[in-house]
């Protein structure tokens, strides 16, 4: 970026010790002709000592570009354009600072030197990754040009007043000893044996919740030694925890979880497992492993697991029973036209019958059975979705805003529209389904619990648990049919955008084990998501105890 100049007004300026002089002759003549302006001293006059906007603008425009990032426009800006660069970058680079908030002092707070010079004092606000913010004033000198141009008159302590030729910053981080990591019978969970684990095995062996510590100090450029700290980060130090890090997972669940991804082809997938009667997490897989934790953290609509909860909203108000005729045409069009799974139709089905085959037209077709709240407030008040969930690691947990428009809510009504889940919470959702009561989900014991929710009446219960059933003996899920135990699931086909396949969802319980499954771009919850889940309860037969 080429360096912005600012042109003299006429020529070369008048110096300003001889403006200061014919100033103080103009102030004595008017006030010895009683004049009330004192020599043009006024609202529309910068006054004889205000220093040249142009300076300002200059030291502003340093500011804005080393805020920005643009360091080559930065130090272009100054009398040593290429040491200034080579601080700059270094200042940042070496002390983790991401974008600087640079704030210039008002235009009072600037000032002139009898040579010339413009200071122009500003605030800097240095956001250090994953510490926090170091704040300091220190102050821009900008010098006027043989050419009338003004430049930053370039030196260390532009960027902090400390920094010199014989002193530089340092940044020293603490960092929490690691610790042993075990499942719930206290089987270490060592690193690379359990690949989907790795980034929540080093969250927990740096101490589940430490806050992390640092300092930037002032060292002496040829010794390093400490002169004096800065800034620290942190609070107080705290006594690291002895022994291992005990976690609610089980070392067999997690090693057929992480095989069982093998069976989504290379597609991103993410799968959760866990105890129905306490929420606790035996299994927690992503692929790729060392990506983003999809499991726990991702967000994605749905699809038609969560015909669950809509069921359930259904249900408790007495819109729907079981055994009621709901038809389940091709095609139903609200606002856009809604069709099932491969266009499918299902002419005198009953309600059972058109949550086993999945039939999107008849759900949306009960949507004025619900309120447009309703569906949001069932979630969240019977299955926790929504709430602030504490697991142990961070996670999202759950969105049901209100339908902005009819469209939107027949979409809610399938897992559409702007409904937001994952595998975390749609293991959940289903481990309430069949239980009839919300238990947070954990991954390390002893954590917080803020939520508040109400069981489902045992006749719901019974009813979701009939329809679970029903869905792997004769409808969408049979891709579980003859593993050993009284399995219940829900398929879920959940659309992303017309130019990406559809993601495949499968849910479902046995015994006292809840599972979930999303495949991005699966196309069919069965097809893509089932053959997982059939290979994790295959290699899994029997519960935890």
């Amino acid at each position: 970026m080429p360096e912005t100049r600012y042109a003299p007004a006429r020529g070369r300026r008048t110096p300003r010790t001889a403006v200061r002089a014919a100033t103080a002759v103009a102030v004595v003549l008017a006030v010895a002709a009683g004049g009330s302006y004192a020599a043009g001293i006024g609202p529309f006059d910068r006054g004889a000592d205000a220093p040249d906007p142009a300076a300002t603008a200059q030291a502003r425009a340093f500011l804005a570009d080393w805020a920005a990032g643009r360091l080559p426009s930065a130090a272009g800006r100054t009398t040593r354009p290429e040491p200034a660069e080579r601080v700059l970058r270094s200042f940042t680079a070496g002390l983790d600072i991401g974008r600087p908030r640079l704030t210039a002092a008002r235009t009072e707070g600037v000032r002139e030197a009898d040579d010339g010079a413009v200071t122009v004092p500003f605030t800097a606000r240095m956001p250090i990754e994953g510490l926090g913010t170091w704040t300091y004033t220190s102050a821009v000198p900008v010098r006027e040009q043989p050419d009338g141009t003004w430049k930053v008159d370039w030196k260390l302590s532009v960027v902090h007043p400390r920094l010199s030729g014989t002193e530089k910053f340092r940044l020293d981080r603490e960092e929490a000893p690691a610790r042993d990591v075990t499942d719930r019978d206290g089987t270490s969970l060592p690193e690379g044996e359990y690949p989907s684990l790795t980034p929540v095995l080093a969250r927990l062996r740096g101490g589940a919740g430490a806050e992390p510590r640092g300092a930037v100090r002032l060292v002496d450029r040829a010794t390093g030694q400490v002169e004096r700290t800065e800034v620290t980060f942190g609070g107080e130090a705290t006594p690291t925890p002895s022994g291992p890090v005990r976690t609610t997972l089980d070392a067999q669940w997690q090693s057929a979880a992480e095989k069982a991804l093998g069976e989504a082809g290379g597609k991103n997938a993410a799968l959760v497992a866990l105890r129905i009667d306490d929420g606790e997490i035996l299994a927690l897989a992503n692929s790729p492993a060392t990506g983003f934790n999809r499991a726990a953290s991702g967000t994605y609509a749905p699809g038609s697991t969560w015909k669950i909860v809509t069921s359930a909203a259904l249900l408790l108000k007495g819109a729907v029973a079981p055994d009621d005729t709901v038809d389940c045409p091709k095609y139903l069009t609200v606002g856009k036209e809604f069709h099932n799974v491969e266009t499918s139709e299902h002419r005198g089905a009953t309600f059972r019958e058109d949550f086993t085959e999945s039939c999107n037209t008849a759900f949306i077709s009960l949507r004025d059975k619900l309120g447009d709240k309703e569906l949001g407030e069932v979630a969240r008040t019977y299955f926790g979705v929504g709430q602030e969930w504490h697991i142990g690691i961070p996670s999202y947990d759950g969105s049901v805003p209100v339908p902005a428009d009819e469209t939107e809510k027949a979409a809610s009504m399938i897992g559409q529209g702007r409904i937001q889940a994952n595998p975390l919470i749609m293991a959940s959702v289903t481990a309430t389904a069949v239980s009839g009561t919300f238990r947070q989900p954990s991954l390390t014991p002893g954590n917080e619990d803020t939520t508040t929710t109400t069981p489902l009446p045992r006749d719901v219960v019974a009813h979701l648990r009939d329809m679970l059933r029903a869905t792997v003996t004769d409808g969408t899920a049979d891709v579980l049919s003859g593993l050993p135990g009284e399995i219940g699931a829900k398929t879920g086909t959940a659309e992303v955008s017309e130019e990406q396949d559809n993601n495949g969802w499968l849910v479902a319980h046995r015994g006292n084990v809840a599972v979930a499954c999303v495949v991005e771009g699966g196309v069919t919850g069965g097809g893509s998501a089932g053959p997982v889940l059939r290979s994790l309860l295959s290699a899994v037969p029997t519960d935890p105890s």
